[in-house]
């Protein structure tokens, strides 16, 4: 049986207008995974060591009213979000490819 851990997530509070603060953010570590994947899943288990707030990330913790800005969105306040991040592989599951 595979080993279950507590998650953490660095999640924003709410949208920012200027840089942003550790008072802007909260960790919430009320998840858990286990560190093993499901054999043939496609998925792939991921420790991320760091997370990016560069410029392009504090911009989409604004709030993006204005049309010329429609290449890209805010992100939701409280949700999960992609970002740059340095990471290291712990488990991988590929499915096996069908053959005709």
């Amino acid at each position: 049986m595979a080993a279950v851990v507590k998650n953490k997530e660095v999640i924003f509070r709410d949208y920012i207008e200027t840089c942003p603060k550790v008072s802007d953010m909260v960790v919430r570590d009320d998840r858990s995974v286990s560190l093993k994947v499901e054999e043939g899943s496609n998925a792939v288990l991921l420790q991320n060591l760091y997370l990016s707030c560069d410029p392009y990330v504090t911009n989409r913790m604004a709030k993006i009213d204005h049309p010329s800005h429609s290449s890209y969105r805010s992100f939701t306040p409280g949700s999960t979000q992609m970002s740059a991040l340095c990471h290291i592989i712990i488990d991988v599951a590929l499915a096996k490819k069908k053959t005709r």
